[in-house]
């Protein structure tokens, strides 16, 4: 193949990624920033409201990330049958689907509801505990909607439709804001909640993000011949184990990467309300940072679906490589810009000097692991369109909680190495978890890919 051949292909296949990854990219923006507009809004009532905020998302956010990882096999089962032109399967998929979310989404929230003997068990301060457990409660009532909401998303994502996230993403954020507001600082007639007026706005966007979606896929036209809501159908245990069997192993993967930080932030709990909100803060921010590769590995689950789909291994390679080269750069970009601007970032949630000081130092961290971090996400994306989950999950687990977890326990709370360095040294460990996860996934990313293409002969 010619040069000019070869760039020809990657011109198109970078194309057609970023249309399908863009509106992606804005939604989970806008998701995320939700989280950074409870973080900014808490931390202007006080220190120990953004520490309870903070508490509560490290909690949360990782249930709710191994939640939508368990209804993630919805993208790549969906993509896999239209990219065959077989889209008449596609509804009875997903009316599974969303039976399963359903029951996932009720335990989740639980869950939820009876997490206060986590704080406990991690010796938070118990002047925290209260605020932490009415945010993580109002949470919780938006699970069972948002794990609808999600199943509609995967669909549309896998169908190539990925408008219909973006447009109620930035809605769900535009209603968040004004949301905040009256809960926390009691507008309306309403009693001043503080931080846990945050977790009450979230859960009233999760309830309008799933009102949107259903209202798009009922009506759009390009959703009509999936027959989505043409009947009724029970709970069949044969497809939902099947979705669970591809489904259970992303979202215990991806809960493995998100629960670390979370472990981190409850380890950090008894250091007190600065070094915690400084956490959040570095936390919060490279979340939002993570959402443009962690988009682009979602938009890679499609594209190698459906290349799959219509038996083309050799495409699902090609544009699982371009994915991985597109996230690559994207971290060369954020982890300059991190570097140089660290405490202009940190000053943007607090005027605290204190908080400021621990969050710049963590924000140095973070984008040494940016590179590690895009790498890892967009080939475990990539695999997911093999619905290569089972290994990926296991190497997961044991770069971030075998390695990644332990050294930064090592370096940051125990004097086994030297003089313990507390939150530096956990953010260490885990520059080291996700390196060794971005080598090993990209090494079981390009085994499945040859295994494919001897497969298709």
């Amino acid at each position: 193949m010619s040069t000019d051949t070869r760039l020809g292909r990657v011109r198109t296949e970078l194309r057609n990624l970023l249309i399908l990854a863009t509106p992606i990219i804005i939604a989970q923006l806008a998701h995320t920033a939700m989280g950074f507009v409870d973080t900014l809004m808490a931390g202007r009532v006080s220190p120990q409201d953004l520490a309870a905020v903070a508490l509560g998302n490290s909690i949360w956010v990782p249930i709710f990330l191994l939640m939508t990882g368990i209804l993630l096999a919805t993208t790549p089962k969906v993509a896999q049958r239209f990219g065959a032109g077989e889209e008449a399967e596609i509804g009875p998929l997903v009316r599974q689907a969303l039976w399963l979310a359903l029951a996932v989404g009720g335990s989740a929230a639980t869950l939820l509801w009876n997490a206060e003997f986590i704080l406990r068990t991690m010796n938070v301060d118990p002047a925290l505990i209260a605020p932490a457990m009415g945010y993580l409660r109002a949470v919780a009532c938006g699970f069972p909607a948002v794990a609808l909401y999600h199943v509609l998303r995967c669909f549309s994502d896998g169908l190539g439709h990925t408008r219909p996230s973006m447009v109620l993403g930035i809605l769900g954020l535009l209603l968040n804001i004004p949301a905040n507001y009256i809960f926390i600082y009691g507008k309306f007639g309403l009693p001043a909640m503080g931080g846990v007026g945050c977790g009450w706005a979230t859960a009233l966007v999760m309830g309008f993000m799933l009102i949107g979606m259903l209202v798009w896929v009922k009506w759009a036209p390009y959703y009509r011949a999936s027959a989505l809501f043409t009947h009724f159908e029970w709970p069949q245990w044969p497809v939902i184990k099947r979705l669970l069997s591809i489904g259970v192993p992303i979202g215990i993967a991806v809960f493995a990467e998100s629960s670390i930080f979370s472990v981190i932030a409850l380890l950090i709990g008894g250091l007190g309300a600065t070094v915690v909100a400084g956490h959040q803060i570095a936390l919060n921010f490279s979340s939002m940072v993570f959402m443009i590769p962690y988009s682009l590995a979602m938009a890679a689950t499609v594209r190698v679906g459906q290349a799959l789909g219509r038996g083309r291994p050799r495409e699902a390679r090609f544009a699982a490589g371009v994915s991985m080269g597109v996230a690559l750069g994207y971290a060369c970009i954020s982890a300059s810009l991190m570097l140089l601007l660290r405490e202009q970032i940190a000053q943007i949630y607090t005027p605290d000097q204190a908080v400021i000081a621990v969050a710049a130092t963590l924000i140095v961290y973070s984008a040494l692991f940016q590179f590690s971090d895009a790498i890892q996400v967009t080939a475990a994306g990539a695999l997911r369109g093999y619905q290569d989950t089972r290994i990926t999950m296991l190497l997961t687990l044991f770069a971030y909680w075998g390695i990644g977890l332990p050294v930064g326990y090592a370096l940051g709370l125990s004097d086994w190495l030297g003089e313990p360095s507390g939150p530096s040294g956990l953010w260490q460990g885990l520059v080291v978890g996700l390196t060794c996860a971005a080598a090993m996934l990209t090494v079981r990313l390009a085994r499945s890919a040859r295994k494919r293409i001897r497969r298709a002969g």
